[in-house]
């Protein structure tokens, strides 16, 4: 393509947080501009304060309208995390990290917040109005993983293409020998279920250890659990790490486990196979199921501490196979996974 448009990606931005969404959206801005746009990534705050409070939030959405939000024409909006696909734009392009889970997926779970008192359905009903009203717009809809369409045809009736992205480091990360730990990155979060590796932990026979990297609101419990059943001196908590260090701890580890709960996409199992390394999850791990494939690059298991345990002494007394399965896990995102790919389809709507 060789004219240059004017592009924004809009993208939700919680206050003080950097997670694999605003990385996403980053990523995307960078690749359109190595393209030759002109490109700007335009965000509102985001901030979860309760279930009304939502509504609020998706309306400050819905009242933008990128149409007349820049001097000049803007040829093309590419929304990406909810509430930002609520904007309004002519020439929209959605590319939906996932939807307000709480509204859909995990309403019946123990990770939902609304309730089945009156107020609360009619909100529900209303965000949905909104989502299919604003999804209608799109010239184009993609998700970033085949998990997060199924979703959007599940409780919305909406068929969407999976798009997948690159993870931050893919063109650094390397290889290097299967050391004895594990590494996890991340948020700490409950719905990553950190917990549950925690506990296999507990059950392997192997001296395994496990090295965690990021922060979050369940930090100081996944610290408190790793004492209480004795892993302490097994487990790291590492807190934020550079770029370098990542790259690095990645490479020398043994695998990854990825135990979340219904992922939407995952970074980090790419980055874990762009460092050719096996991962460990489980049957309910969502998206993280669209690259593991037991036996081949990876394990599969039940989200039992001690199956996972099982399959990490697995990893940790064949490291011939640990090879084998990260080299499988390699060529798979190497082949399938590439911004000139996500590019072609983001920018159709222009042709």
């Amino acid at each position: 393509m060789s004219r240059t448009y004017r592009i924004l990606v809009a993208a939700p931005q919680v206050p003080f947080l950097r997670g694999g969404a605003e990385l996403h959206a980053e990523l995307t801005v960078a690749a359109l501009r190595r393209a030759g746009h002109e490109v700007d990534l335009a965000t509102l705050p985001y901030t979860w304060t309760g279930e009304i409070d939502s509504m609020n939030q998706a309306l400050a959405w819905r009242l933008t309208n990128f149409e007349a939000a820049a001097p000049g024409p803007v040829d093309l909006v590419i929304a990406t995390k909810y509430p930002s696909y609520l904007a309004r734009h002519p020439n929209k392009v959605a590319w939906v990290f996932h939807q307000q889970r709480e509204v859909y997926d995990l309403h019946p779970t123990a990770f939902g917040n609304f309730s089945l008192a009156e107020e609360h359905v009619a909100l529900r009903e209303a965000l949905v109005e909104l989502d299919l009203e604003a999804l209608a717009e799109c010239r184009a809809l993609f998700t970033n993983s085949g998990n997060t369409a199924r979703r959007l045809e599940q409780y919305c009736g909406i068929d969407a293409t999976p798009l997948y992205a690159p993870p931050p480091l893919h063109d650094q990360l390397r290889t290097g020998a299967h050391g004895d730990y594990l590494f996890f990155i991340g948020r700490l979060d409950p719905l990553k279920r950190l917990d549950l590796t925690i506990e296999a932990l507990a059950q392997t026979k192997s001296a395994v250890t496990l090295k965690v990297a990021g922060r979050g609101p369940h930090g100081e419990a996944l610290q408190e659990l790793a004492a209480k059943i004795g892993v302490e001196d097994r487990v790291e908590f590492l807190g934020f790490v550079s770029d370098e260090d990542v790259i690095e701890l990645m490479a020398g580890c043994l695998g990854m486990v990825l135990t979340p709960h219904d992922e939407d996409y995952g970074f980090t199992t790419l980055e874990a196979f762009f460092a050719a390394k096996p991962v460990v999850t489980t049957t309910d791990a969502g998206g993280v199921l669209e690259w593991v494939e037991d036996g081949v690059t990876g394990f599969v298991v039940e989200p039992e501490p001690a199956q996972l345990a099982a399959r990490i002494d697995d990893l940790f007394t064949d490291r011939a196979g640990c090879e084998r399965m990260g080299r499988e896990g390699l060529e798979r995102v190497r082949e399938r996974v590439s911004w000139d790919k996500a590019l072609v389809a983001l920018t159709s709507t222009l042709d």
